[in-house]
């Protein structure tokens, strides 16, 4: 049989034929990021200080009054946790238990919304550095509020929620509570849980959502071989910690690359003020801390 000849031009031809290709694929698949009304016109152009659980050093977190002491201090956006009772109500509480913040005992989703109004959300918090043995908001009345009520009660700041629960529910009553109040433009909804994300964008696509770990994960490996902008991320941010075990993942590289996707930033939980000055030279688009007071007068505001 004939040997064929190995012809450079030819293969030459083939290979630039199949990169034009890829990168018109690359192109149609990986268009940055649309801009969302929560960033066009709700929230200004600039660094946003999210102030975590309302700012979890200055205030009983995921109170009422740590979030009405954060918008006094001038903060952009309220983060904050969520659960769902037995009766279907979101509440604002960081974990699926009472025991740690509360003086109540057992899962958030075995009370009906009514039984945890009985329970002293500020019973355990105590600043930072403070006397062991002193909780100066214990017995002050501050509950566990609703997501309702931290929606209807702060409309002119954004408002970051992350659906902490597994609950099957969680994703419908959310969204619901978003449209109810009418907090569709100035909400980001987040969660740890790529299952509630999912189902959230189903229900609620015209709502802004943050990356789940998955989507964070798939965009980090891609990124780091240089495809990250063949990709088209369905979240409108990623929020982050500087660092996951000995992986560094708020890096120059990633910075760029979720820049270049239209996609924001926000690093958590940032209190440190030297580490804030860090990452804002980086680039990053938000940080998420304990102390927004600190964030706030780092950045002039």
């Amino acid at each position: 049989m004939p040997r064929r000849r190995f012809r450079p031009l030819r293969a030459l031809g083939v290979l630039a034929a199949v990169l034009a290709l890829a990168y018109a694929v690359g192109a149609i698949l990986g268009q940055p990021r649309p801009e969302r009304a929560y960033y066009a016109t709700f929230l200004e152009d600039r660094v946003h200080v999210h102030a975590h659980a309302g700012g979890d050093h200055l205030n009983p977190g995921n109170t009422m009054r740590a979030f009405a002491h954060a918008v006094a201090l001038g903060v952009d956006v309220l983060e904050l946790d969520t659960q769902i009772t037995a009766d279907g109500v979101v509440v604002v509480i960081h974990d699926d238990t009472v025991d740690r913040t509360t003086d109540g005992t057992g899962l958030v989703v075995d009370y009906t919304y009514a039984e945890l109004q009985e329970l002293d959300a500020a019973y355990d918090w105590r600043p930072p550095g403070g006397e062991a043995d002193a909780f100066p908001f214990r017995g002050q009345g501050l509950a566990i509020p609703t997501l309702q009520e931290v929606l209807e009660a702060f409309p002119t700041v954004g408002v970051n929620l992350d659906m902490k629960s597994a609950d099957p529910r969680v994703p419908e009553a959310t969204c619901a509570v978003i449209r109810a109040t009418g907090r569709e433009a100035s909400v980001m909804a987040a969660s740890f849980l790529d299952a509630n994300l999912r189902r959230f964008r189903e229900l609620c696509p015209d709502v802004a959502t943050s990356a789940g770990p998955d989507e964070v994960r798939g965009f980090y490996v891609f990124n780091l071989l240089g495809l990250g902008r063949w990709t088209a991320p369905a979240a409108d941010a990623f929020q982050v910690p500087v660092r996951q075990g000995s992986i560094e993942i708020v890096a120059p590289r990633m910075v760029r690359g979720l820049r270049e996707r239209n996609v924001r930033l926000d690093v958590w939980t940032i209190n440190d003020e030297a580490e804030m000055r860090r990452l804002l030279d980086l680039g990053v688009g938000g940080l998420i801390t304990d102390r927004p007071d600190l964030a706030l007068a780092l950045l002039g505001r």
